[in-house]
């Protein structure tokens, strides 16, 4: 058996962010979510002993997008911090921002005729997603546009210089399937940002020109699957001025996700931001891995944040199967998995939290504004005897409730938790 690695009697948090758990009962179910259809033994055996409550993510006043569900997760101030979710994604891809320039989040997508039909081009594979890239940046590309090729459909468009703007409204992909996308295209927030916004519009019109044809497509048309034939930026943003994680909570932490958006915070808090080997952002994660990589980043940090992208894309797909199955996965394979190696080689105290970071409803496949579940257990928590399972509805009727802004990593780090 290795050496237990630590001999003091210090806390150790973990938090597990399953992206887009929550959900809405389904009468396929029998009335249940997601959540509760799912055979979830570890997640069960932790509830035991724990304390519920629900947490508003998405504040009214900003977008529903994962950048803003996990800053208030995280601790951060929206007010103060919060910027257009392509600057976050650019530092998660390594590529810091100067003053001069706005970095826009870039899906490829397809659309049918007229139709936005998929926020993510059939989870286009790596390769292929290269491919496109490269042919729209020596199409698009100039000294003030640059592409950066991210991970499948999730990539960065930059525009260089103080002539453009941030200020430039969108429609999120993921929430606008079968809608019209030439309705829908970006637009000036601000007067001064219209030449910018138009900008993108000829940018987008120009896609579907060059792609429709593009060798890419054609096979994949040929093999079943959605082409890659549009651009769709949104969500652009400056420079970002965040405080360090430390400096917010006074805990060193880490942060382990197969997605830009999320490594791209860890970085700006200043956390230890990794990407395991055979993390995809999809069903084909791999759990294990993600698993221990947060055992090994607690020898060196007080706090990990280990995130899960694949549940919140089943839901975007309406994928109800596999929605199922992503959660019984991060319950088997990864929360499981992480437990078993924790008590293998660490003595110090452990705290565990486990909650999405917003819900998408498999019926609407598109994010949603309600308070999410969640639950923590472990060292100095009392736990609640007459709740004994996480879900929806015993979070709903736990002791913490409606929690806002700070309130939850507050409620994680205080010495007891009654």
């Amino acid at each position: 058996m290795p050496s237990r690695e630590s001999k003091t009697d210090a806390m150790k948090y973990v938090v597990f962010l399953i992206d887009g758990m929550a959900d809405y009962p389904l009468p396929e179910l029998g009335g249940k979510t997601p959540v509760e259809a799912a055979r979830t033994p570890t997640l069960d055996e932790l509830a035991q002993k724990a304390q519920f409550g629900t947490f508003v993510t998405l504040p009214e006043a900003f977008p529903t997008s994962s950048d803003v569900a996990n800053m208030s997760v995280l601790g951060w101030d929206l007010a103060s911090a919060y910027t257009g979710r392509g600057a976050i994604e650019s530092y998660g891809l390594g590529v810091p921002l100067d003053e001069q320039t706005v970095a826009f989040r870039m899906n490829i997508i397809t659309v049918k005729g007229e139709i936005l039909e998929d926020y993510s081009a059939g989870h286009i594979s790596e390769p292929e997603a290269a491919e496109i890239i490269a042919f729209l940046s020596m199409r698009l590309g100039t000294d003030k546009i640059r592409l950066q090729k991210g991970v499948s459909y999730r990539h960065i468009l930059y525009l260089v210089g103080k002539e453009f703007s941030a200020d430039v409204a969108y429609d999120k992909p993921d929430s606008s399937h079968g809608l019209e996308w030439r309705k829908i295209l970006p637009r000036a927030a601000k007067p001064e940002a219209e030449p910018t916004a138009e900008l993108l519009r000829q940018l987008v019109l120009r896609s579907r020109e060059i792609l429709e044809d593009h060798p890419v497509n054609v096979k994949r048309r040929a093999e079943g699957h959605n082409p890659a034939n549009l651009i769709w930026p949104w969500s652009g943003g400056r420079k970002p001025q965040m405080p360090s994680f430390e400096k917010l909570h006074g805990k060193k932490g880490g942060i382990i996700s197969a997605v830009d958006v999320i490594l791209g915070l860890g970085l700006l808090g200043e956390m230890e931001s990794l990407r395991p080997e055979g993390a995809t952002g999809f069903l084909d994660t791999n759990y294990e891995n993600k698993a221990r990589a947060a055992v090994d980043l607690l020898r060196r940090n007080d706090f990990v944040y280990v995130h899960v992208e694949a549940v919140d894309e089943c839901g975007h797909l309406g994928d109800l199967a596999n929605k199922i199955k992503g959660i019984e996965d991060c319950d088997a394979r990864l929360i499981k998995v992480f437990l078993d190696e924790y008590r293998k080689v660490h003595s110090d105290k452990l705290r565990v939290m486990v909650l999405p970071d917003h819900p998408v409803p498999v019926k609407l496949r598109k994010h949603t504004r309600d308070p999410v579940p969640f639950m923590v257990c472990g060292e100095g928590v009392s736990g609640d005897p007459t709740l004994r399972s996480y879900n929806e509805a015993t979070c709903a009727s736990g002791r913490y409730l409606g929690l806002r802004g700070r309130a939850l990593m507050d409620l994680l780090f205080q010495p007891t938790i009654p």
